[in-house]
């Protein structure tokens, strides 16, 4: 009989596999669903990447293997944009790597710098790509859970010196998914201190940093001193331009650190299609034209959604960045139960909280992924369901 590696078996299920499938029946149904669950951008793909990708498909060369040196024309922009964005300036030959999109290099990352036994520390609620990379390398992941009284952020001060010791890579995600939660400069001065007293090399999460509103500005690592020597950065394409089928990232640091992930990549991977990095390209180069309207609009649908779920009995916080909501649930209703019974009732998709581990539960994340009024009327489908989960018993249920 057929059976699946022991690593691959320690993995939690991934919590987009069930509810679209549920999504998917209620829709052949004939029921109207409202899709709250993925973070995948309803608005169109900037019409210069849609332009370029047409024009790049046309070249012969573009259909060749790009391995890992990729398109020049992309790491130039993705280097430009680094340096515009926060004035650091990165080599594109030797400290850049194109990626198949953010998640693939994070998930490779415990590949590259860790041997069985290494832990890593890895955030809770979080996205998936941290654990199930360090768990499929053969590592050990340490969970740092995100609390809401420490503004969900990791506290390493806090972290038993045993675990720091034995750490050797930290995720770390700010501006937060799923919580929306953003990171001062003075927190991560301090993280940076300890991954530097520790030997701890750092994974900094950057997919959302252009996702930003209301005057915020998200921070790279690398405006903190010294976050050169321990810190490699991930940026997506996905979120920030709508691109997010287009598969299309880039990490940056220094060579000692983008040198492995690259070599991983050698025998994983061929690098991304060459047509979809020229069209990442021309993105690049007027990322600041391109995002304004995109975060204007998803500032919308937030402020529409937040006052709502507050009226309805919800907590949750106006976030400054990312594009997602974070909404408590009352004590003892299981958020489970309660995702569930919101999409087979009422038909809203939203992912509880423990479907990015078991700190994650209490509460359940909205996607800002569609127009103000169909959010408004998700969240009075929303305050149904949970009288719904309320009434017939089911706060325990799992």
């Amino acid at each position: 009989m057929t059976s699946i590696s022991a690593r691959l078996a320690a993995l939690p299920g991934y919590p987009l596999a069930e509810l679209p499938a549920i999504k998917r029946r209620l829709i052949a149904e004939g029921r109207d669903v409202i899709d709250l669950g993925a973070g995948d951008n309803d608005t169109p793909p900037p019409r210069v990447a849609v332009e370029a990708l047409k024009a790049a498909i046309e070249n012969p060369a573009n259909s060749k293997y790009g391995f890992q040196q990729g398109h020049p024309a992309f790491r130039r922009a993705a280097s430009d944009y680094v340096h515009r964005r926060f004035g650091h300036r990165f080599d594109p030959a030797t400290e850049l790597v194109p990626l198949i999109g953010s998640k693939e290099g994070l998930a490779h990352m415990p590949f590259a710098f860790l041997n069985p036994g290494d832990v890593a520390i890895v955030p809770e609620p979080g996205y998936q790509a941290y654990l199930g990379g360090t768990v499929l390398a053969g590592a050990e992941p340490h969970i740092a859970p995100l609390r809401a009284d420490s503004g969900f952020l990791v506290d390493l001060d806090r972290m038993p010196a045993s675990v720091l010791q034995k750490a050797r890579l930290l995720f770390l995600n700010y501006p937060n998914n799923p919580t929306a939660a953003v990171a001062s400069l003075e927190y991560l001065e301090r993280v940076v201190a300890i991954c530097r007293k520790h030997e701890i090399i750092l994974a900094y999460d950057n997919a959302y940093c252009d996702i930003v509103f209301d005057g915020y500005r998200a921070p790279s690592i690398f405006e903190v001193p010294g976050a050169d020597e321990v810190a490699i950065e991930f940026f997506s394409l996905s979120k920030s331009f709508s691109m997010t089928g287009w598969r299309i990232g880039f990490a940056v640091g220094r060579a000692p650190f983008v040198g492995p992930l690259t070599q991983v990549k050698t025998y994983t991977d061929t690098g991304p299609f060459l047509a979809v990095q020229e069209a990442g390209a021309a993105v690049l180069d007027k990322a600041e034209e391109l995002t304004a309207p995109i975060c204007a609009e998803i500032a919308r649908r937030r402020d529409a959604a937040v006052p709502a779920l507050r009226a309805a009995g919800f907590q949750v916080e106006l976030p400054k960045a990312a594009m997602y909501l974070w909404v408590g649930l009352p004590s003892g209703v299981n958020s489970k139960a309660f995702a569930r019974h919101a999409l087979e009732v009422e038909g809203v998709l939203v992912l509880p909280g423990s479907a990015f581990g078991p700190a994650g539960e209490g509460f359940f994340r909205i996607a800002l992924t569609v127009p103000a009024e169909r959010l408004t009327e998700s969240v009075r489908r929303l305050a149904k369901a949970l009288a719904g989960v309320q009434g017939a018993g089911g706060e325990s249920a799992a």
